[in-house]
């Protein structure tokens, strides 16, 4: 009989021992399947916006444009302009007036220099008097550019300039 006791409880702790490590299977493969969807997220990606929409312009930002001294300018003529400007403000030039043009647009114009080099915030400055044209009219600007020692200048400022009567 105490045979008999035996295996009854040996057969007993089996089955409590088989169904904890059962549990901690199921328990174990949920976890693995829980962290797979958390984590997989991550990894998917969904557009936001609707499929085929098309994108509205608002209007709510402006273009910027290429040139300081007028929208009209394209990235060809500006380059133009900026080399003219580069030469005519030089320090060590002669101060004689230099002239761009583009024949494909058929926008040029002119840099002159005024008056002297000067030192603003560790820049070299000058002043100039530029023309630009096209086929229409020509609009006159003043301004100011600097550069540092040895790089390319940058317009600071400029406007209408106004022919002294």
């Amino acid at each position: 009989m105490e045979r008999r006791v035996r295996q009854a409880l040996s057969r007993r702790v089996y089955r409590i021992a088989a169904a904890r490590v059962d549990g901690a299977r199921v328990a174990l493969a949920c976890l693995a399947g829980y962290a797979g969807l958390v984590l997989g997220g991550c990894s998917v990606t969904m557009p936001i916006t609707s499929i085929g929409a098309d994108r509205d312009v608002t209007g709510s930002t402006t273009p910027r444009s290429i040139s300081p001294l007028s929208p009209d300018l394209g990235t060809e003529d500006w380059r133009r302009a900026k080399a003219a400007m580069a030469v005519a403000l030089d320090p060590q030039g002669n101060g004689a007036v230099v002239n761009w043009d583009n024949p494909d647009t058929l926008l040029k114009g002119t840099f002159a220099p005024v008056g002297s080099p000067f030192v603003k915030n560790d820049l070299v400055c000058r002043a100039f008097i530029a023309s630009l044209g096209g086929q229409d009219e020509t609009k006159w600007l003043q301004g100011s550019a600097c550069r540092p020692s040895g790089e390319e200048w940058t317009v600071q400022d400029v406007k209408p300039w106004r022919k002294p009567a």
